[in-house]
């Protein structure tokens, strides 16, 4: 038996940093790891897939070369081994930093392995016994492939498989419309591919407001996507050395054809062979880890953290986690996951920035509203850019002037949005935002006016 004074299991976004807070205060630490340092983010989620966005970009750029008056002298090519080289080694080079970063703190072991518990203050790895009073879950979580019709009978891709892949497929049918599967559409479609999106529901990204969700198909399908929603009773089968995807659609029916199937309809966490139930551990019935507001389990000494913990699906939501947890076990205060704004992006071009609620979620709410949306047209930065699709639109409390929600659909709109994020987090009201001087010309300036137009109406869409 050894014993520590904390045990991290898993060593993604949120496992290195709080162990090197734990090595700064003096503390004894294992941190454990069965796969690849750097979770999901660095190996298979966030690095790899926006290096590909870049280079799926970087082509779409190329091709639009008359439109900004130049000419690249013939047809753009893709070389798919370059492209996925050039990811490769973006995601070696952040996986050996975070390796080199753990190797040289003092307090703590790096242990490759599959830990087990044996009860709430121990854990078995490689066959030896480890025991602390503290422990940390950070094991994350993977791609689900749920049970279809056929789905075993053909081979199917997760994002995992997607970001190691170096070659072009022909015909790419990609099962969910959601935010993975819309990222890897476009870019996929941007490199060369024919894309189908099938998704069971009636709209993509089904989450956000009606008016967003139409205008990412509109993107999509100006470039060449096929969107097929209210898809039920999707299957698989072979077609010779292809796949038949077969859809029964409200307004098509027709079986698609594949060389390629992309399964990205959700994701489980990594918490089936833990040994949860040794611990006394509870998890909910899709497998995540209940916690409480500070992230703690029904367990005394064992907390989770990211995407375990059914808290949040992000890396800086994993991130935050640590951030929670090491702000109240070692600087004594108190914070809380209810106080955290619920912000995220969908990383398509151009990307939607989002904060807080939606217009649905602000309406169910009871609250008298204020609304606002203005068109990216009117944007002086995306027209300089010749990239003027989408619209910013925010929602608002009238009574206190606190902005509830907004998204920012057009370039910029993964960075513009966080001066809105920051003033909500601040607790500012719209007037305080109205009156700052954003530099012109950037996506941020047109904030200011899209304040100034709130007004008691219905959103459009």
């Amino acid at each position: 038996m050894r014993n520590f004074d904390a045990i991290i299991i898993g060593a993604g976004q949120a496992g290195p940093p709080l162990a090197g807070r734990l090595n700064d205060a003096g503390m004894s630490v294992a941190i454990i790891e069965r796969h690849l340092v750097g979770g999901t983010c660095v190996n298979t989620g966030c690095k790899p897939t926006k290096t590909l966005v870049a280079s799926a970009y970087a082509a779409h750029t190329a091709r639009r070369g008359g439109d900004y008056g130049f000419s690249v002298g013939g047809p753009i090519t893709v070389d798919m081994k370059a492209v996925a080289a050039r990811a490769a080694k973006v995601i070696v080079d952040s996986r050996e930093g975070n390796e080199n970063w753990l190797s040289n703190m003092d307090h703590v072991e790096l242990i490759r392995g599959q830990a087990r518990f044996e009860s709430a203050t121990e854990i078995a790895v490689n066959g030896e016994r480890l025991t602390a009073p503290r422990f940390f879950i950070n094991v994350g979580g993977r791609a689900s492939v749920p049970e279809m019709p056929g789905v075993g009978d053909v081979p199917v891709l997760t994002n995992t498989d997607m970001v190691a892949l170096d070659v072009l497929p022909r015909q790419l049918v990609i099962v969910g419309g959601s935010y993975i599967g819309l990222e890897f559409a476009q870019m996929y479609r941007r490199f060369g591919s024919e894309v189908t999106i099938v998704e069971r529901q009636d709209r993509l990204i089904a989450r956000e407001d009606p008016d967003v969700s139409a205008a990412v198909r509109g993107i999509l399908e100006a470039e060449g996507v096929v969107v097929r929603t209210g898809a039920d009773c999707i299957g698989f089968a072979r077609a010779g050395e292809g796949i038949a995807v077969a859809v029964d659609c409200a307004d098509d029916a027709r079986p698609i054809a594949a060389t390629h199937v992309l399964m990205a309809v959700g994701r489980r966490p990594n918490t089936d062979d833990l040994g949860l139930d040794a611990a006394g551990v509870a998890v909910d019935s899709r497998g995540f880890i209940t916690v409480d507001d500070y992230l703690q389990t029904n367990v005394p000494g064992i907390w989770a953290l990211g995407d375990c913990n059914g808290r949040g699906a992000f890396t800086h939501t994993a991130y935050n986690d640590f951030e929670i947890v090491a702000a109240n076990l070692l600087d004594g205060e108190d914070r809380r996951v209810s106080q955290r704004l619920p912000g995220y992006a969908l990383y398509i071009d151009p990307p939607l920035g989002r904060v807080g609620m939606t217009d649905e979620q602000a309406g169910r709410s009871g609250r008298r509203l204020l609304f606002s949306k203005r068109p990216m047209t009117r944007v002086g930065r995306a027209v300089e850019k010749g990239e003027t699709q989408g619209f910013m639109k925010m929602v608002a409390d009238a009574d206190t002037r606190r902005i509830l929600g907004a998204a920012i659909l057009g370039t910029g709109g993964d960075e513009a949005i966080h001066g809105i994020l920051d003033m909500m987090n601040a607790d500012q009201s719209i007037d305080t935002l109205r009156w700052a001087v954003p530099i012109h010309p950037t996506v941020s300036e047109l904030i200011p006016t899209v304040l100034l137009d709130l007004a008691t109406a219905l959103p459009d869409g």
